[in-house]
């Protein structure tokens, strides 16, 4: 009965500092965009997506060609930290000139360019390659992708 009152005692004090702890970062560094369960913040997110959407537009109402501030890759960018970061090349110059082609448009001269850049690359930069190619509007031919998904999954 000890052991168990014991037991119950280190839990709760547990989740009064984790408790703590929270409140205390909440108030210094804002909310956490990771805690999906509450509501309020989801919508608050939705309407700055919304928000920076609506900017996006001209006056005429058709979109801008430029990307958004982040690739959608939330754990590459947030881990390479180059969410609002220029492009890192990885000497691949050569490839700005691909910017808004489409990943199907590719020929295999040209997939060859990508898939040498590919090769040569270490493991550990194909997540900012992946990022630096979203930025610079610059879509992977559809045969390179599992190739590249191959390699980040290896991380």
């Amino acid at each position: 009965m000890t052991g168990a009152l014991l037991i119950l005692a280190v839990t709760a004090a547990i989740g009064v500092l984790l408790w703590a702890w929270e409140r205390f970062r909440t108030q210094r560094h804002g909310p956490s965009l990771h805690h999906h369960h509450d509501k309020s913040e989801e919508s608050e997110v939705k309407s700055q997506v919304i928000e920076a959407d609506d900017q996006r537009k001209t006056e005429n109402g058709k979109r801008k060609t430029e990307p958004a501030v982040c690739c959608g890759l939330h754990a590459i960018c947030e881990k390479t930290g180059q969410i609002n970061e220029p492009p890192v090349y990885y000497d691949d110059e050569e490839l700005d000139r691909f910017a808004g082609r489409d990943a199907s448009d590719y020929n295999d001269e040209e997939t060859e360019e990508f898939r040498d850049v590919l090769l040569t690359l270490l493991p550990s930069d194909a997540p900012g390659w992946s990022v630096s190619l979203e930025k610079r509007r610059i879509n992977l031919p559809e045969t390179l992708k599992p190739e590249l998904e191959l390699l980040l999954s290896e991380l």
